[in-house]
């Protein structure tokens, strides 16, 4: 039975108590019925619980409690930092910090700075020397750039630090913050609350436990033992023809009239290149503004995040970037290109739905030759998919491919970002995880290509002694009729294009490095014996002058055209040697020195 606030065995703060009145929230979750008096009675812990289970509020009621505890011996100043929480993500990291501002609203004498990347570090030291903050939400990268700064000394600043919060802290280890996080604990104080949250306990984390916190107490909250994602939350599937995967997916976003959705897609280059079809492909009668989201974004993340929560209608595409931890109101379905990187990432997509008590839709997108994932999620994820029928039909299959290669013959800029998506697409998916059942060998890379609208094959080693006679081939087709839509780049293109014609070398492209020819060993001979002749010449004119008693030194002379050519020689002998193109005799060889 759950617990109500004002049964929490510990008391808390009269203002603490008003800031969670504030989220019209009556009961306690698991996770923060077990959690928060543990912490509260200075225990460090490790909690796992799914994905939407109010992690936020169990490790921020603990901290705000404990800091106001300090403050009763004495007042913080503005820049003793007395908590830090480390989040993934600087969209983990933003969520984390609007959670907290409601509180703060009703709390006095405590304040937060936020240090994520997408600004300059110089920035944050600038920010922080001027405003300080007693809570520090960060990613770890940040934080260890800030931390190893001799212009800051952000240690200083941490020797009052009260607690620490490593947020979704498996997929910290994910995405290879390890060596930062392993960093960050050197420089801060042992004597802390350490407080790991994560929705899966795997050995990268159990390892961090054991490092980074001093006996702690285990906590596992598991919302459903049947399976691992929300109650409310209903998964389908599709599978659709090999190259009507786009059909599938315009056809059912009409058929549902889905008002505000996530597309996820497996990489970058993927979100770019669909981001600028997909807005053309969706009747325009749903109204359904499409917005973009990856990694490599810097600035725009977050306006853009910002943008989807305020709207009522919506389609975002995003990577895994997006599929932990963020908590959107009103998505009413979160749908799959195709099957994640890895079983576990499937779970925390779907999560993004379904959230708070409300009900919601997954649907995933398979081809012919990937149905058998079905069964492999259901028994390594607990997850129950149901299938849907393939609405696409042919004609719709082929007017979307036409459609998308008219675009492309107008723009040889998004002919480009088709070509660098497949490839991109391609390679992630012979990375899967589940390779025995996902195999690259088995896609169809022609018809996967076709839906891409592609208009000719890239050269891919992929695509080698495959059949790949399901693309649509396009007769008398040539790329370089293809022109760019911003006439300077064009114009550039074209003057690099007159240029191959004349030279038969594309002006700006890495040239493969040829092997010189081998040289006839009598030649070499009279080379060695001409330059060892030379130098027992000088040798000898210069024994001679030292006898007379005469200055060996010559008279400087100019550089001639010869010197200049011998030592341009020269220097395109050592790049090679450095380079590895050529041994340590072989340069020895060619400048003479053997």
């Amino acid at each position: 039975m759950p617990k109500t606030w004002s049964e929490l065995e510990v008391p808390l703060h009269e203002e603490i108590k008003n800031g969670i009145k504030a989220f019209n929230f009556p009961t306690m979750t698991p996770v923060q019925t077990y959690t928060i008096p543990l912490m509260l009675k200075n225990k460090d812990v490790a909690a796992e619980a799914v994905t939407g289970s109010g992690k936020t509020l169990a490790f921020l009621i603990p901290l705000l409690e404990i800091l106001k505890r300090k403050e009763a011996e004495s007042l913080w100043q503005k820049h003793q930092i007395g908590a830090i929480v480390i989040s993934p993500t600087r969209e983990l990291a933003t969520q984390t910090k609007d959670v907290l501002d409601v509180l703060l609203k009703h709390i006095s004498n405590l304040t937060r700075v936020v240090i994520v990347g997408g600004k300059s570090v110089e920035e944050d030291v600038r920010s922080f020397k001027a405003n300080g903050g007693n809570i520090l939400i960060c990613t770890p990268g940040r934080l260890e750039d800030l931390l190893t700064r001799k212009d800051l000394n952000l240690s200083s600043f941490c020797k009052t630090l009260e607690v620490l919060i490593l947020d979704e802290a498996d997929r910290l280890l994910d995405l290879g913050f390890q060596k930062s996080i392993d960093t960050i604990l050197s420089y801060l104080p042992r004597q802390r609350r350490t407080g790991l949250f994560s929705a899966t306990q795997t050995k990268e984390v159990q390892d961090l436990i054991r490092a980074g916190l001093r006996n702690p107490v285990l906590v596992s909250v598991s919302a459903k033992a049947t399976q691992n994602t929300p109650e409310l939350l209903n998964n389908y599937y599709i599978v659709s023809k090999n190259d009507g995967k786009l059909a599938s997916l315009v056809t059912f976003i009409k058929a549902q009239n889905i008002q505000k959705a996530m597309l996820f897609l497996p990489t970058c280059a993927c979100v770019d290149y669909w981001s600028n079809i997909l807005p053309n492909l969706i009747p325009k009668e749903l109204q359904l503004p499409v917005l973009a989201i990856h990694g490599k974004l810097k600035e725009k993340r977050n306006s853009i995040v910002e943008e989807y929560r305020n709207s009522n209608r919506g389609l975002l595409l995003c990577t895994d970037v997006m599929a932990r931890g963020i908590d959107i109101p009103e998505i009413d379905w979160v749908l799959q290109w195709d099957p994640p990187a890895s079983a576990r990432a499937f779970v925390h997509r779907v999560g993004r739905t379904a959230r708070q008590g409300q009900p919601g839709s997954s649907l995933i997108l398979l081809l012919e030759n990937e149905e058998t994932y079905v069964n492999f999620i259901q028994t390594n994820q607990k997850v129950n998919l149901v299938c849907c029928d393939d609405t696409a039909t042919e004609e719709k299959i082929i007017e979307f491919r036409d459609r998308i290669r008219n675009m492309a013959r107008k723009d040889r800029a998004l002919m480009e970002k088709g070509v660098q998506a497949f490839v991109s697409h391609i390679r992630a998916y012979s990375k899967h995880e589940c390779s025995l059942i996902l195999r690259v060998k088995e896609l169809p890379l022609g018809a996967v290509a076709a839906t891409y609208g592609l208009l000719q094959l890239p050269k891919m080693p992929e695509l080698k002694n495959r059949d790949i006679s399901d693309f649509p081939e396009l007769p008398d087709f040539d790329a370089n009729t293809v022109a760019y839509k911003d006439k300077v780049r064009e114009k550039i293109r074209l003057q690099k294009l007159e240029e191959y014609k004349h030279t038969g070398v594309w002006r700006g492209k890495k040239q493969k490095f040829v092997k010189k020819a081998t040289e006839a060993w009598s030649i070499q001979k009279q080379r060695k014996e001409e330059k060892k002749s030379k130098r027992l010449k000088r040798r000898k004119r210069k024994e001679a002058m030292e006898a007379k008693n005469e200055p060996t030194k010559k008279k400087k002379r100019g550089i001639t055209e010869e010197d200049l050519e011998e030592l341009k020689r020269d220097i395109a002998t050592l790049k090679k040697l450095k380079k590895n193109k050529i041994t340590d005799e072989d340069y020895e060889k060619e400048i003479g020195l053997s």
